[in-house]
């Protein structure tokens, strides 16, 4: 998972989270409209601000779509589910494992 800076601030910019994230600002906002619990609030000139909170969401997002290769649907179903954290390394080892075990199947039958 992306490791954020140190969240010092109470709200941030869009750019400011567009450049922690290494996204454009536009994706933020899309992701905005496809996930309903992210909520940043706004001034009275409709500029977003996103507090630590709507933060560690985005980088639940970040983390299931880009890295990990979920569509956004699947990421919702994720999140809604509350499964949505990053895999340890004996998870990842046990499913490497059963993949090569899987492959090396596949190859015998060849």
């Amino acid at each position: 998972m992306k490791s954020l800076p140190e969240l010092t601030k109470l709200y941030y910019t869009i750019s400011e989270v567009a450049e922690m994230f290494s996204v454009s600002t536009s994706l933020l906002r899309y992701w905005e409209s496809e996930f309903p619990s992210l909520k940043p609030k706004k001034d009275r000139r409709g500029d977003r601000k996103f507090q630590v909170k709507d933060i560690l969401e985005l980088q639940q997002i970040h983390h299931l779509v880009k890295e990990r290769g979920f569509t956004l649907e699947g990421a919702k179903k994720e999140l809604k589910e509350g499964t949505g954290k990053p895999m340890d390394n004996e998870e990842i080892r046990k499913k490497l494992i059963a993949l090569k075990i899987k492959i090396e199947k596949k190859l015998s039958e060849l």
